[in-house]
C-alpha cells in the first residue's frame, strides 16, 4: 500500500543509472498486470542511449524531464496478437501502472508521458525507433532515482463512493 500511496510524477533524477537487474524487475511486473482474455498485448523498448532520451522532447512535448533521466521504458501494444482488439489499451495501462508502482517500491522515481492516441506522438516514437506497423507505442515512462521528494496527496474523496445504485 505504501507504493501505492506515496507514488508520485517525479521529474527530476540523480544521475546515477538503474541497474539491469532492476530494470528486468520493472519489467516483470508489467508482464504480471491483467490482460483482457490474457492476450498480453505489450511489447517494450527500454531506452538508455543519451542520445536518443534527449532528442524525445523534439516532438513530444511533455517529455523533458528525459534530459535527465537515465532511462525510460516505452510501453507499445502489438496488434498482430489481439484476441480482443478493443481492450489492448487497458492492457498496456495496467502494464504502465504496474511498472509505476514496482518502481516506486524500488526507490525509483517515474512520471507517466502519455503517447497513445496522439497520431503526432505515435509517429515520432514509430520513426525514432524503426518500429513496424502493428507496434503502437501507447506510453513512455521517465525512471531514475529522484532528486525530488514530493509529499503524500491526500486524494480519498468518499463523495465520489456510490453503493449498489448512482
Amino acid at each position: 500500500m505504501e507504493a501505492i500511496f506515496t507514488r508520485r510524477s517525479i521529474r527530476r533524477y540523480a544521475a546515477e543509472p538503474v541497474p539491469e537487474d532492476v530494470v528486468k524487475q520493472l519489467l516483470e511486473a508489467a508482464m504480471y498486470a491483467p490482460s483482457a482474455h490474457n492476450q498480453q498485448p505489450w511489447q517494450f523498448v527500454v531506452i538508455q542511449d543519451r542520445q536518443t532520451l534527449d532528442r524525445m522532447p523534439d516532438f513530444h512535448p511533455y517529455s523533458t524531464m528525459l534530459k535527465s533521466a537515465p532511462l525510460a521504458i516505452l510501453v507499445c501494444g502489438d496488434s498482430s496478437c489481439l484476441k480482443s482488439p478493443y481492450f489492448w489499451p487497458q492492457d498496456c495501462a495496467a502494464a504502465t501502472q504496474n511498472i509505476l508502482l514496482a518502481a516506486r517500491a524500488l526507490g525509483l522515481g517515474t512520471v507517466w508521458m502519455g503517447v497513445y492516441p496522439k497520431e503526432p506522438l505515435i509517429d515520432g516514437m514509430r520513426t525514432l525507433f524503426g518500429m513496424p506497423e502493428q507496434i503502437i507505442p501507447f506510453s513512455l515512462i521517465a525512471v531514475g532515482y529522484p532528486a525530488e521528494e514530493k509529499p503524500r496527496p491526500d486524494r480519498f474523496d468518499e463523495q465520489r463512493i456510490h453503493y449498489d445504485r448512482w
